[in-house]
């Protein structure tokens, strides 16, 4: 597009007054470039004064239009004439078009076919004049749009202009946002730390001695973990910004310190409710060799937010090797609701866990009431959801190992005339296959459990 939005001339000195002023009062031009527009009967509709409110109505609604369909180019055209309604505007309304046509013309810029970062600059920096109460934020957007450009430096320079900008009590108004600008500045040191510092490992044993590149590289720690800390202070969901921190934390040795960042992260009830905090939590205590009573800990709360979360299996695995029944038990349930959800449906390992433990229960022949308590919940709808005709076809098609796990554990639960059982059983003894013909024999001679588990009264298992 030829110069899609051009530089917006003497905006800076129209609106420094006041934030309240730049939203009253009338936009002051901006001077967009004139795309061709198709536009049939709307310019001489715009014409009277009295309709440029339903006229600008209008626009928005093209501009809309065309975004969803991805027109990117008569987005731009609709919004240059949006502008140019908003100039000739005599109503006075506050209406929030700086925000309007911020949030609506980066979005274009983005994705405009001609669209550069000269382009996206000479866009923004007029808006952030006339967007005082929404300043940083602006500022924000626009070092996201840097950093997506690999523009680092220039996009800590903008931040840094941000950190210092003045404007009475707006700056007030504005601190939450700072603390932002200032965290993101913190993340930016961090990464030219973590430049410095594999600099420093990769010629640390060809004795890399250069002190420039090592002080260089504490003062990025410094700079980073004073706005790092700070951030994370604040309630709220701060994941990259903690695992910088952290990493920062343990590469100098304060594991106390990163310990408590952590556990600060993960159960400080201010915080909204975050499953990662508790993966990262139990990844420092699995790296620094913590005992499995804290992992285990960890994971049970992760367990009670996220049931089908990756990690059950290592949870389930650990509570498998207990000598304690009661976290056996646990374990037991654990896999079973993970299985639960959908996208554990196709997980191998998921269900070679819960083949092994209901294996060694069915041998054992004690706690068969473990199994019947799970079971129960779910022998309405778990084998429509699990254990099809249709799905076994499909599973043995695309994984012979996932077919074998999940076949063993339909014909204890459902018995030897399952259907999933019945055609994967089948289909292995064909190719000749021994473990398939073992597994054949195993659910065959346990065939009385699954009877015992569809029919036995709860009082008379054992727990």
């Amino acid at each position: 597009m030829d110069g899609i939005l051009e530089e917006a001339a003497a905006t800076a000195k129209k609106t420094t007054s006041s934030a309240a002023q730049a939203e009253s009062t009338m936009l002051p031009p901006l001077h967009l470039p004139y795309l061709s527009l198709n536009l049939s009967e709307e310019p001489s509709f715009c014409e009277s004064k009295f309709n440029f409110k339903k006229c600008k109505e209008l626009c928005l609604n093209f501009i809309q239009d065309a975004m969803l369909r991805k027109q990117w180019k008569r987005a731009a055209e609709f919004l240059t004439f949006y502008v140019e309604a908003l100039e000739k505007d005599f109503s006075r309304e506050p209406v929030g078009a700086s925000e309007i046509i911020w949030r609506i013309g980066s979005e274009i810029l983005r994705h405009h076919p001609n669209s550069s970062v000269k382009e996206f600059n000479t866009f923004i920096e007029p808006i952030k004049t006339l967007s005082v109460k929404r300043y940083l934020k602006v500022c924000l957007e626009h070092a996201f749009y840097l950093l997506g450009n690999g523009l680092i430096d220039e996009a800590y320079q903008n931040l840094s202009l941000a950190e210092s900008w003045r404007f009475g009590e707006q700056t007030i108004i504005q601190d939450k946002e700072l603390k932002l600008i200032q965290a993101y500045m913190g993340l930016l040191d961090y990464y030219k730390w973590s430049k410095q510092k594999n600099i420093l490992l990769e010629h640390g044993q060809e004795g890399f001695e250069d002190l420039s590149v090592e002080q260089e590289m504490h003062s990025c720690f410094r700079k980073a973990a004073v706005n790092l800390k700070e951030i994370i202070k604040m309630p709220g969901v701060w994941d990259q910004f903690v695992t910088c921190y952290v990493d920062m934390l343990e590469f100098y040795g304060d594991h106390n310190e990163a310990r408590q960042v952590l556990n600060e992260y993960a159960y400080n009830p201010e915080f909204p409710t975050n499953p990662n905090a508790h993966v990262y939590l139990y990844q420092f205590l699995k790296r620094h060799g913590e005992s499995k009573k804290s992992l285990i800990s960890v994971l049970k709360i992760l367990h009670d937010i996220v049931p089908s979360h990756e990690l059950m299996i290592d949870f389930n695995t650990m509570l498998q090797k207990s000598k304690k029944r009661k976290r056996r038990r646990l374990g037991l349930e654990v896999i079973f609701a993970a299985l639960d959800y959908a996208g554990c449906k196709e997980n191998v390992k998921a269900w070679s866990c819960l083949a092994r433990q209901v294996k060694q229960i069915v041998i054992s022949e004690k706690h068969l009431a473990w199994i019947k308590q799970e079971w129960n919940s779910r022998k309405d709808w778990w084998p429509a959801f699990h254990f099809s005709r249709y799905l076994a076809k499909k599973n043995w098609q695309e994984n012979e190992s996932l077919s074998y796990e999940k076949a063993l554990v339909a014909g204890i639960l459902l018995g030897r005339d399952c259907k999933y059982f019945k055609y994967v059983s089948h289909k292995g003894c064909k190719a000749q296959m021994k473990r398939f013909r073992r597994l054949k024999k195993f659910v065959n001679k346990h065939n009385p459990v699954y009877l015992r588990i569809s029919d036995l009264s709860d009082s008379s298992v054992q727990p």
